[in-house]
């Protein structure tokens, strides 16, 4: 009401609907809302406190510095920063991601600015790099918690693969990873906050390569890259642009980083290609624009919104959509931000990143597997309507309150030369392509009805955008949701599909959840079992940690002697032709299936051209995984036009905070103490213990149950 989007009478109804919509874990906020917001105006929490970071000042048309902290609070969990070639910017961007951390947010930055270590100084001498650097903000990182808390800070760094340093960028983690390994072996603790990890460089940051379509072109045909130098573009060195993209895949086969952005699909949706090119993007690669901006998200549960009937609730979705991206453009002006510039940027293009988590069992629960054209089609469908509707109520905002400042006028701070006079033509270019291809989506008998209001949703952001323009450059992101899922206690997060029907989840203050999925029951009735047959599965995934058949092992033999002896094979009571609808990410303990690589990005796909930004999630690929079939899937996803890709080898790095076994993510994960009492019997083996391997553990009659124990 104070800032005129409501009426006293529509505020008390906005109010009311927003708080329905939470309590009833329909949505949330990202998590830097519920860490600061209320805090001063409820608890009055900061009034005596330093002063605030910057905020947006409407009386006097600028960003000012804020009284005292958490009266305008942070929060955006995304901030993209830029960086310049000269040492006060390089440790100003060190001060500014410690205030996002501090107040619980991430940031990205790309490094391509800063000379490489090929070049020259203007004093002489040779300059250090982007990659001394990048210690620096490491270890910024590592001692900032995020939030104050146990929760670990988020950072990305980028670097475009024309830069001299590029191929020490792509190796650095690998390099570091190996030394972990080492210290692992020797000794040290090697689980989640270990001594190992803890002692070696760049783990509180995911490493990214911007890759053009000139370079990924350059490395099918196998031809010549030359990397240029930054102060002068001239050429510095000539290297083969095939190897380069081995290295990436053998840098994330071995720790899951680097990962890839894709330039030239980066800029063919980009909203404001007339103030300048987009150059990074937050910590997990989901909010891609311009430098110095931030973007507060929010996610849809959006399994809440299938009826009993089975059918997918377009108006109630369509309903909260209005209410959260509103939310979302009122929190713009009443928060701050670690920057000057940021604070005015975020007034100027008022970027929002509305999107969804439980797209994983909401599939699950129609009785379809998460590699199906129907799971597409119904993915495809459902964020075509939220980007829609998104973009629609951002346009009748608009109308009211008047277009984002950036969207008739194409300066922004950091620019100094905007390359077009403003940002309609673009605009208007990006919505017109989101509203073309809603025709591609796979066509499907049971969500045809949903194309139909996808179609009409665009139809609406059209109509009404082309004559009031848009409140918000953009509007939707799939963020990870890893946070707020428990929030909403939804089973899968993001986009992704469930990592495993049970796993175990370490926490980064200490402690462990084991984790159970909960939507099995409604997908097997679904599938047409009875309750006594759903019972019976959902008692063997207690017991297994799996739905697949399995072959009791000896230790289960022992305490389930009604279950038979070591060697007997145990049935689920699935139907095998029904697998498939329980694939999960990884392979579980005992089991022997997982969904494909390709199917994750084939959903990647499905969703992207529906997205303001892009898509936070992980390509799972098994453990046995080559690095020749990690560079296969680099290519696919930017054949397949993909904006941004991460991978994920299970099991590559020595301690990851996800597992599929009590065993891998606790008591007995890689590099931890041997307990005592098995170090007792192999003692007995070996009188002489040094620690096993593999071999060395089938020689002790496999008794060891995690190799690599020290």
């Amino acid at each position: 009401m104070q800032d005129g989007y409501f009426s006293p009478a529509d505020g008390e109804v906005f109010y009311q609907e927003l708080t329905w919509l939470c309590l009833n874990q329909y949505g949330a906020f990202n998590s830097p809302v519920w860490f600061n917001v209320g805090l001063f105006h409820q608890y009055r929490i900061g009034q005596h406190s330093d002063r605030g970071n910057w905020h947006w000042d409407p009386q006097a048309g600028e960003a000012r510095r804020a009284g005292t902290q958490y009266e305008y609070p942070q929060c955006s969990a995304c901030f993209i920063q830029s960086v310049e070639d000269n040492m006060e910017s390089i440790m100003n961007l060190a001060y500014a991601e410690a205030m996002l951390f501090k107040f619980g947010s991430g940031t990205g930055t790309d490094l391509s600015p800063i000379r490489s270590s090929k070049e020259k100084l203007s004093g002489g001498g040779r300059p250090s790099g982007p990659m001394s650097f990048l210690k620096v903000y490491d270890q910024v990182a590592n001692v900032v918690k995020s939030g104050g808390k146990t929760r670990r800070a988020a950072k990305m760094n980028t670097l475009h693969d024309w830069h001299g340093d590029i191929e020490e960028f792509i190796t650095a983690k690998m390099k570091e990873e190996k030394k972990a390994w080492a210290l692992i072996e020797q000794g040290y603790d090697g689980s989640f906050n270990g001594d190992a990890y803890g002692s070696v460089m760049y783990q509180n940051e995911n490493l990214s390569v911007r890759v053009s379509d000139a370079f990924m072109q350059a490395a099918v045909e196998g031809r010549e890259w030359v990397t240029r130098a930054v102060t002068t573009g001239e050429p510095l060195e000539r290297k083969d642009a095939s190897k380069l993209l081995d290295l990436v895949a053998e840098g994330t086969w071995v720790c899951g980083d680097p990962g890839l952005q894709y330039d030239g699909a980066i800029q063919k949706w980009h909203t404001c290609a007339g103030t300048e090119p987009i150059h990074s993007t937050n910590p997990c690669s989901e909010y891609v624009f311009l430098n110095n901006t931030a973007c507060n998200l929010a996610s849809l549960n959006l399994l809440k919104f299938k009826r009993e009937d089975g059918r997918f609730d377009v108006a109630r979705f369509k309903a909260a959509v209005r209410v959260f991206i509103t939310a979302q453009e009122i929190l713009v002006d009443n928060a701050s931000y670690p920057t000057q510039v940021i604070a005015e940027n975020s007034h100027r293009f008022r970027t929002l990143g509305l999107g969804y988590a439980n797209l994983g069992s909401l599939v699950m629960s129609y009785g379809l597997p998460y590699d199906s054209d129907e799971g597409r089609a119904l993915a495809g469908a459902l964020t075509a309507i939220m980007t829609g509707e998104a973009y629609r109520q951002s346009a009748e905002m608009a109308a009211r309150l008047g277009p984002f400042p950036g969207y008739r006028d194409a300066r922004c701070g950091g620019v100094a030369r905007p390359q077009q006079r403003d940002n309609v033509a673009s605009m208007q270019r990006v919505i017109e392509q989101h509203r073309a291809a809603v025709e591609a989506i796979h066509p499907s008998e049971e969500f045809g009805y949903l194309k139909d209001e996808a179609r009409q949703s665009w139809e609406d952001a059209l109509t009404v955008g082309r004559k009031q323009g848009y409140r918000n450059a953009q509007v939707t992101v799939l963020a990870p949701t890893g946070t707020i899922a428990f929030l909403m206690d939804c089973d899968t997060t993001g986009i992704e599909p469930d990592i495993a029907l049970v796993k175990y989840k370490v926490l980064a203050g200490g402690g462990m959840l084991k984790i159970v999925n909960r939507t099995v029951p409604e997908a097997l009735r679904r599938l047409g079992y009875g309750e006594a047959g759903i019972a019976r599965i959902l008692q063997h995934i207690e017991e297994f940690d799996t739905i697949e058949d399995v072959v009791l092992k000896a230790e289960h033999a022992r305490v389930k002697e009604n279950r038979g002896k070591a060697g007997d094979r145990v049935a689920s009571g699935l139907n095998p032709a029904h697998l498939a609808v329980f694939d999960c990410a990884f392979k579980p303990a005992q089991g022997t299936r997982s969904i494909h690589y390709l199917a994750h990005l084939k959903m990647m796909a499905a969703a992207q051209p529906f997205i303001s930004g892009a898509i936070s999630k992980t390509v799972n690929m098994p453990t046995e995984a080559t690095p020749r079939e990690i560079r296969d899937t680099y290519l696919e996803a930017w054949r397949m036009g993909l904006k941004c890709v991460a991978i994920y080898r299970d099991g590559s790095k020595r301690s990851q905070p996800l597992n599929t076994s009590r065993k891998a993510g606790g008591e007995g994960g890689p590099g931890q103490a041997m307990p005592r009492r098995w170090r007792r019997a192999c003692a007995r083996s070996r009188p002489i213990w040094r620690g096993c391997g593999p071999k060395r553990a089938a020689r002790c009659g496999g008794a060891c149950p995690r190799p690599g124990w020290r």
